[in-house]
């Protein structure tokens, strides 16, 4: 919960928009300031104060305990010009919250941080418990000293800028180890925890066996617990998962029945149909048994590493403008240790990247070539960002790099907005109806298919946006498309022809399906042709929504 605190009327109003904006996450605290702030400060995870910074600060100093739980507070100055992360950057999440106000609130975030000023990724922002010496390590990274990385643990990272020797290390593992000087220790969520359990098994008990049956391990590399089904609701089991501030993950008897597993017994197989419940629920999804079974009274547990698995995420990067590239596009992008594309595309989004993103860029005609170069590189367990134009699933780079994955790397979709949206939107509203892509290229699609498809969209009256409509190699496509289309439509049928939207050099025009001059298009160019009820108004294309509309404006009646 993010608590409101303000003392103005100014203020008040601020406050106000951002409660109307976030009425789920924000909780409005009234009365004297200081008493406000003490209630927040002790209730919420975050505060957003419309006061000055020097009020707040003198008001929160008696409060500060450890930055690690410390909720993060920004202030909000009175002019609401700016939004301040003033305490709680990483730990509290200040940083981010100031930037979230400020766009609510049409402020301009600030924030002080050193790395986040730098683009360097905070060792405590990387989404892992992190011990040890943050501040020395990070102040390493900020002065470019050597800075080891030293991966126990192989786990998708994002880019750090590290070496393979200096003084300071930052230390991936889910050992049980103190950090040493100069060390950060990252701790991934490595470990998976099994657990069968009698009926009424107290939580203490399974939450002492946990511990016990660690040996040497990180109790902050746990990522969840497993168990059966039927164990599903085990008050104890449930309390231990909580307590831990993991998931509780369940299973069939009948999937884990097919586990192998070292240590079967006939007593689950009598109670709940599996003759493992600890071992077998903790192997579900594959790793290494770093400890079988082990007993206590009423419980059970057993603990595996699970396989790292690297990540990929496939990302469309809009039409070229910056302001059509969505935020989880640049997320994703600041979160990759590497970067495959092509290389004017990596160029657009170059300054994006963390210092230390290994960028891998090729040029045209490369695609598969990319798609198997990202495919490889999460393979390795690293974190990896697979760029494309528009959308990456729409004649783009998802299909051929989800057509080389498998379930052995996680793969994540970012959408984009596509040519065909980002022209529709310059030419007005050409799909509103039932529309349809085609591409015109026959480098991977034969002729006879593309010219199939067309008959049909034309047939079924669909507005047809064209994608790769001509180039030098390829000139008599686009008029062959069109001679189809207008088969079944009138020369006056209006077309969109768009180039390079959303770029400086765009280009855009409302012709007719009989004035079109395909040699005024090339392959920067999408070609978008309007069905029967398309009109031309004010100089935009229209699809009407229904056909009842477009009847009650031509009948004279």
């Amino acid at each position: 919960m993010i608590g409101l605190i303000s003392a103005t009327a100014a203020g008040a109003v601020a406050r106000d928009r951002l409660a109307a904006a976030w009425p789920d996450r924000t909780r409005v605290y009234e009365g004297p300031v200081p008493d406000a702030v003490r209630a927040a400060f002790a209730e919420c995870e975050q505060l957003v104060c419309f006061l000055a910074t020097g009020a707040v600060v003198r008001l929160v100093a008696p409060l500060l305990g450890d930055k690690r739980t410390d909720p993060g507070v920004v202030c909000v100055d009175e002019g609401g010009r700016f939004a301040v992360s003033l305490v709680g950057g990483h730990g509290g999440g200040a940083n981010d919250l100031a930037k979230e106000v400020a766009e609510v609130l049409g402020a301009a975030p600030v924030v002080t941080t050193a790395t986040d000023a730098v683009g360097l990724p905070g060792l405590d922002t990387l989404g892992f418990p992190v011990e040890g010496d943050v501040a020395a390590v990070s102040r390493a990274l900020l002065d470019g000293e050597p800075v080891a990385l030293r991966a126990e643990v192989a786990w998708p990272l994002p880019a750090l800028k590290v070496s393979d020797e200096g003084a300071y290390t930052v230390r991936v593992t889910d050992r049980a180890v103190d950090p040493a000087e100069r060390e950060v220790v990252l701790r991934p969520p490595s470990l998976v925890v099994g657990v069968g359990a009698s009926k009424g098994a107290p939580a203490e008990e399974i939450l002492a066996l946990i511990h016990g049956s660690l040996q040497g391990l990180s109790v902050r590399s746990v990522a969840r617990l497993t168990t059966v089904d039927a164990k599903a609701g085990e008050p104890g089991i449930v309390e231990a998962a909580e307590r831990l501030g993991v998931p509780l993950v369940t299973y069939p008897a009948a999937e884990l029945a097919a586990v192998d597993v070292p240590n079967p017994s006939a007593a689950p197989l009598a109670a709940v149909g599996t003759p493992s419940v600890a071992e077998a629920s903790a192997l579900r999804e594959g790793g290494e048994l770093l400890l079988p079974k082990r007993k206590s009274a009423m419980a059970t547990c057993a603990v595996v590493r699970r396989p790292a698995r690297g990540r990929l995420a496939v990302v469309g990067l809009g039409p070229g403008a910056r302001d059509l590239l969505t935020p989880r596009a640049k997320a994703e992008l600041r979160r990759a240790a590497v970067l495959v594309g092509l290389d004017q595309y990596v160029d657009q989004i170059r300054d994006l990247l963390r210092p230390g993103t290994r960028v891998l860029e090729s040029g045209l005609g490369a695609e598969e070539e990319r798609a198997r170069t990202a495919v490889a590189e999460a393979r390795q367990g690293h974190a990896v960002a697979l760029i494309g134009s528009g959308d990456a699933g729409v004649y783009a780079m998802a299909s051929p790099a989800l057509a080389e994955a498998s379930d052995d790397i996680e793969v994540v979709g970012v959408p984009g907005v596509t040519a065909a949206l980002a022209a529709g939107a310059i030419l007005g509203a050409p799909l509103g109806h039932d529309h349809v892509s085609i591409s015109l290229s026959d480098l991977h699609t034969p002729w006879e298919i593309i010219e199939r498809r067309v008959r049909a969209a034309a047939e079924a009256d669909l507005v047809v946006t064209f994608y790769n409509p001509r180039s030098r190699g390829r000139d008599w496509q686009l008029p062959k498309a069109l001679a189809i289309l207008a088969g079944h439509r009138e020369p006056t049928t209006p077309v969109g022809v768009v180039r390079n939207a959303s770029r400086p050099d765009e280009a855009s025009r409302v012709t007719t399906l009989g004035e079109l001059d395909p040699a005024t298009v090339d392959m920067m160019t999408v070609v978008t042709v309007g069905n029967t009820a398309t009109r031309t108004i004010a100089g935009r294309m229209v699809t009407p929504r229904g056909y009842r509309w477009q009847a009650a404006q031509e009948d004279p009646k």
